[in-house]
């Protein structure tokens, strides 16, 4: 489950921060985060070794985690969208439970 939650947080970092990985960083880790194609697989598309991928994964998913310690943005948007859960939990109006799913369908496109 560890390994899960760890891969959905780097898809997040990655959805946030990609724009700041090179260009090869960028497409080899959304085939293997986002087509969750294999190392080999991506190796084989590309023509490259497999060595070269798992560099380009360790280096790009090193520095998207150096990035979110920097910027902290995926922390502080994962802060706020459980404090609107806890929010939707508490409320008893209507509009405002709309609101929130609202708000959170916003959040969830961003993270």
């Amino acid at each position: 489950m560890e390994k899960l939650t760890k891969r959905l947080s780097t898809i997040k970092m990655f959805n946030l921060y990609k724009g700041l990985l090179s260009n090869t960083q960028q497409e080899i880790l959304f085939d293997y985060l986002c087509l969750d194609l294999s190392i080999t697989e991506i190796s084989e598309n590309r023509n490259i070794s497999r060595s070269a991928v798992e560099d380009a994964i360790k280096k790009g998913t090193h520095k998207l985690e150096e990035i979110e310690e920097v910027v902290c943005m995926y922390k502080k948007m994962k802060s706020i969208k459980e404090k609107i859960e806890a929010l939707i939990e508490i409320s008893k109006d209507e509009e405002q439970i709309k609101l929130l799913n609202e708000i959170l369908g916003d959040l969830d496109d961003g993270i």
